[in-house]
């Protein structure tokens, strides 16, 4: 070989031996902050070292994560179940789709003046999400353990309208679910949203008077903009939250009040 061509060889080698790795794809997921950000934070290197950067933006309600999403603003979101998304994409005109299910957060009812459900008083001010689909959730748990009665236990978009028998004549306020946290000294009974409830101190096992069950139909999703199902950055964040070692974390670290769902 002439020696012109072994100092191309050479050149070559050296610089692609020096050549610097390329950069990860950037992946905006909103999410609420627990457990949803806790989970993305523990699966962020994992999709760093598959080539995704993933950039949490967290939110403290739940109209902007979807409405980013949808206006294109960020990639995806991880912080709502079913029964919400599809109220969301009907009110707002959204296409918004699930990708993957994660986790059920068991919904709660939680009071500071009752220590017993069986305590609950006549006329007792009850506080309930107003979104259509949580303040359903709200209803079927209290229909589900007997303080009222609905006209179709199974209607998952249920409201106070449908409520056939309430024998304890309670009054039922309807608060954003963000808040509800925040009103317990001020109500007989708030029925909180279990990432709310772990943001304010509360712990579901413990805490809570009533809890969904395991066959809660509540799981917890990712979504994201129809049309983006096969995005690849997006295949790779499912296959980190579907995983075995993000189901160990789930339950090592919540200890039941998030239950993986995959």
């Amino acid at each position: 070989m002439k020696l012109n061509s072994i100092f191309s060889a050479l050149t070559l080698t050296a610089a692609v031996a020096f050549q610097p790795a390329l950069a990860a794809d950037k992946l905006s997921i909103a999410a609420t902050p627990v457990p949803h950000a806790e989970i993305l934070e523990h699966v962020q290197p994992t999709l760093k070292e598959a080539g995704v950067d993933l950039d949490i933006k967290v939110f403290t309600d739940y109209v902007q994560p979807n409405q980013q999403v949808a206006d294109g603003q960020i990639d995806v979101n991880f912080f709502q179940h079913k029964p919400y998304l599809d109220s969301f994409n009907q009110e707002r005109g959204t296409d918004l789709v699930s990708v993957a299910l994660v986790h059920v957060e068991p919904f709660g009812a939680y009071s500071k003046k009752i220590d017993s459900i069986d305590e609950l008083k006549e006329g007792a001010r009850v506080a309930i999400p107003n979104d259509p689909s949580n303040g359903a959730r709200a209803l079927l748990l209290l229909e589900q353990n007997g303080i009222i009665k609905l006209e179709d236990p199974t209607n998952l978009l249920a409201t106070s309208r449908d409520i056939a028998e309430n024998p304890k004549k309670l009054k039922f306020t309807e608060l954003e679910a963000a808040t509800l946290a925040r009103v317990l000294e001020d109500v007989d009974l708030a029925l909180i949203n279990t990432n709310y409830a772990l943001e304010a101190g509360l712990n579901p096992l413990e805490d809570a008077l009533l809890i969904e069950g395991a066959e809660s139909p509540y799981a917890n999703l990712v979504a994201v903009k129809a049309g983006n199902e096969n995005d690849p950055r997006v295949e790779k964040l499912i296959k980190a939250l579907n995983s075995e070692e993000v189901k160990k974390f789930i339950e090592s670290e919540y200890e039941g009040a998030v239950v993986p769902a995959f």
